[in-house]
């Protein structure tokens, strides 16, 4: 008797969402730098601001030395909710059953979209089409487990049936950190000690 195949995630994951939405709630264009902030160290930023310098983590100041145009916003879970629930809402009407684990990234369970539209493949292209009908670019990954899911959304990856642990064993061991609303911040602590102890990817 076969074993039965494990239930498949589908996860959404809109880049930069903070930075996205505090760019729209200042009315920029898609091309101005932006910088949102917290405690005064950057926590999200825009690609043009990336292409500038700006990472997560750099202090303020630092953040505007490298570039002074930079856009920068007070971080506002608010703002990043309101602005997303028209993306969310998009998403439900496509597909039913959509959990929002915060603004920017959403989940859903994969057999229902793909037994209506056919396939994995075609599945992911339309929840893509209609995130982008609401002037948002998004990234799916499809995977056996969630936590596989949400990291292959990242890398725009349709994970094969049974081919979770192969995806994961190259990602670097810092990826497991990367997720706030799936990483507890004590794990960044755990990455740094994996890391002294020379584990460099997930698969080690």
């Amino acid at each position: 008797m076969s074993e039965p195949r494990p239930a498949r995630v589908v996860a959404l994951w809109c880049p930069d969402w903070p930075a996205i939405a505090a760019a729209a709630a200042a009315d920029l264009p898609p091309t101005a730098p932006v910088a949102v902030i917290s405690s005064n160290r950057v926590v999200a930023c825009s690609a043009p601001a990336r292409a500038a310098g700006v990472r997560r983590g750099l202090r303020r100041r630092e953040a505007q030395a490298r570039c002074p145009d930079l856009y920068v916003a007070q971080d506002d879970p608010g703002r990043d909710a309101r602005l997303f629930e028209p993306v969310a809402a998009a998403i439900d009407a496509t597909a039913p059953g959509v959990e929002v684990l915060r603004p920017g990234l959403v989940v859903l369970a994969a057999r229902g979209v793909v037994r209506w539209f056919g396939s994995e493949e075609a599945a992911a292209e339309r929840l893509i089409d209609e995130v982008a009908a609401t002037g948002v670019e998004c990234q799916v990954g499809i995977a056996d487990e969630l936590f596989t899911a949400v990291l292959a959304a990242r890398h725009a990856r349709l994970v094969p049936p049974g081919g979770d642990e192969e995806f994961l064993a190259p990602l670097s061991i810092s990826e497991i950190c990367l997720e706030p609303s799936l990483a507890a911040p004590e794990r960044v602590d755990l990455v740094d000690l994996l890391k002294r102890l020379g584990l460099r990817t997930i698969g080690a």
